[in-house]
């Protein structure tokens, strides 16, 4: 008897797309949103038309954007990009927190593929790392998750 593997591909030309982008340490969420649009075309060959981009003032009205969006129903998923650097205050803990518990329901809410690509680091320079520097591009990461599981989905739907 065989084992039955199933496995994300990247392409996926004809998925629809929506991302949630922080204006919050806008210099760092637009480098994101670089590296998540680069890799959705690049690397899932998605159709600019299928692409839409929200834009919100920061990590904490992300969930319910993407809430409303997964509700639409006009997506096969949801990539949420934002970053949180510490600071002196309590302040880091409840946005981070609250946006990563927020991402997770709209989720499984709505069964909802949603990729979160939300930085939450301690500096400015760890951010800068996290956004195209030594450490990648944690955006691209985000949509090439994203990517992944349109295609697990699909598969296990069918």
């Amino acid at each position: 008897m065989a084992v039955n593997f199933i496995e994300g591909i990247k392409p996926c030309s004809d998925a629809k797309v929506g991302i949630v982008v922080s204006r919050f340490n806008s210099f760092i969420c637009e480098r994101l949103l670089e590296g998540a649009l680069d890799t959705l075309k690049r690397e899932g060959q998605v159709e600019d038309s299928n692409i839409t981009v929200v834009r919100v003032p920061g990590a904490i009205e992300i969930p319910l954007t993407l809430e409303l969006m997964a509700q639409s129903g006009k997506y096969d998923a949801l990539i949420a990009l934002g970053c949180v650097i510490r600071g002196a205050t309590y302040h880091f803990e409840v946005v981070a927190n609250e946006c990563a518990k927020g991402i997770t329901q709209v989720t499984l809410n709505n069964r909802c593929i949603v990729s979160n690509g939300v930085l939450t680091t301690n500096t400015i320079d760890e951010a800068v790392q996290r956004a195209g520097s030594k450490a990648g591009n944690k955006g691209s990461e985000a949509a090439s998750a994203a990517l992944e599981m349109i295609n697990v989905t699909r598969q296990l739907k069918a």
